[in-house]
């Protein structure tokens, strides 16, 4: 796996600059004359960053190739996560999508022959130089579908992290200052609690609980445990000091009142639109959400900062747009990709909430939108993206889930939950060899 760079190439390349041109400076192809149409599926919603950015993509596509009509169908995350190998098998796929990225997601179908190779048409249209450094590790995988080296089979056009998003109004009225440790952090927790308060909006029936076990392990990782990880190189203990931190930490914030009980069945969406109506204090989840909140968010003022106590937090470039093996209309889909990169759309994405990898640093004009980009270079000039959990291994992420509802309603041990989450682990190990 490519490592990830340090603060110059990662963080340049969340504003990469100008030399790189309008998407590498490939003219869109018009497609011929005859009527066609793009099928795209995304799962990002309207008022998003990326959903803003990209339905801006798609007026100029259509403006651009006169004879074609996209044909956009939104998504759920979930859906495409747990259908995507059969449905792109089957005459259903569509002729470009938005898919996770990682060795169990991306790196599974490019193993599986499923995703087109785009090595040639990066190289053509300047892709690669728009994505230097740490960026092409989630694009890149090779014959075992292990990210970080190989052929191109997806392009990102933004990065994202996750952090911690707060209401400054709440903890204005409970008088709590924005943590800058951890022990601030849990302290103010405390604080949070002892008022009646529930500090975390959680939720644990998808990815934001799992996120938050990581989070709290990362705290306690340096980089030679996490290469071990994600990228296999070297053995990881799941009884270790990192993972044993983790998971009895987010066992000990769910007996404290950090962490709602009833949150074990909730969805991101519960956990987002609660945050949102100002019922918690504190939410821990991505950049995905940044956007929206800036739409959305009208009763309350609200902030964010990075995780207190870690030097590295969950996060990579953006998901990928894949080009399905069995698309008819490739063409189209790479001057799709290519309109994503211009710096018109990159801009749009940068002023909307969203982390732009080629936009121009001076039409970012949005305060809040530099705010997030600013987090996102001090974050990636510590080396901190430290990629998701369920990467590793194929099915990990419903793994990871019924593990860490198992600690929420106390079911299971924090012991028991990891050596639950080891075995599916190891047992990829052995069925790729290493």
């Amino acid at each position: 796996m490519v490592k990830l760079r340090g603060a110059a190439v990662l963080a340049a390349a969340a504003l990469a600059l100008s030399a790189c041109g309008s998407g590498g400076g490939a003219e869109p192809s018009p497609g011929g004359t005859e009527p066609r149409v793009l099928k795209l599926w995304h799962y990002e919603t309207a008022d998003s960053a990326m959903g803003k950015a990209w339905a801006e993509a798609i007026k100029k596509f259509e403006a651009s190739h006169p004879n074609v009509t996209v044909k956009f169908e939104e998504k759920g995350f979930e859906q495409i996560q747990k259908t995507a190998s059969m449905v792109l098998n089957s005459n259903e796929a569509p002729d470009i999508m938005e898919y996770n990225k990682g060795n169990a997601t991306a790196g599974l179908l490019s193993k599986q022959g499923l995703l087109a190779d785009l090595s040639e048409e990066t190289t053509k249209r300047g892709w690669d130089k728009l994505l230097p450094g740490g960026l092409q590790t989630t694009a890149k995988y090779d014959d075992r579908g292990v990210m970080g080296a190989g052929k191109w089979f997806g392009i990102p056009n933004y990065g994202e992290f996750v952090m911690v998003y707060y209401n400054k109004e709440l903890f204005d009225k409970h008088k709590v200052e924005v943590p800058a440790t951890f022990e601030e952090l849990t302290a103010a927790m405390d604080t949070f609690v002892k008022a009646g308060v529930t500090p975390l909006a959680n939720a644990g029936a998808e990815y934001p609980a799992q996120q938050i076990f990581y989070q709290l392990a990362l705290t306690k990782a340096q980089k030679p445990w996490l290469e071990a990880f994600q990228s296999y190189k070297g053995k990881v203990d799941f009884k270790g000091p990192e993972f044993t931190y983790g998971a009895d930490t987010f066992t000990d914030w769910v007996k404290k009142g950090y962490i709602d009980k009833n949150s074990s069945g909730l969805k991101a969406e519960d956990m987002g639109v609660a945050f949102m109506n100002g019922k918690f204090p504190m939410l821990i989840s991505g950049s995905w959400w940044y956007g929206r909140f800036a739409s959305e968010i009208k009763d309350f003022e609200w902030g964010h900062f990075l995780f207190p106590g870690a030097t590295m937090s969950p996060g990579s470039s953006g998901n990928l747009w894949v080009v399905p093996e069995k698309s008819e209309n490739k063409d189209l889909a790479y001057d799709f990709i290519d309109i994503t990169m211009s710096k018109d759309i990159q801009n749009l994405l940068g002023n909307s909430g969203g982390v732009p990898v080629a936009a121009d640093p001076a039409a970012i004009t949005d305060a809040k939108s530099k705010e997030l980009i600013e987090s996102f270079n001090k974050l990636t000039a510590a080396d901190g993206l430290a990629f998701y959990p369920d990467w590793p291994a194929p099915g990990y992420y419903d793994v990871l889930v019924a593990g860490v509802q198992e600690l929420i309603n106390g079911s299971k041990t924090s012991a028991q939950v990891l050596e639950e989450i080891a075995k599916p682990y190891e047992d990829n190990l052995a069925d790729i060899g290493n």
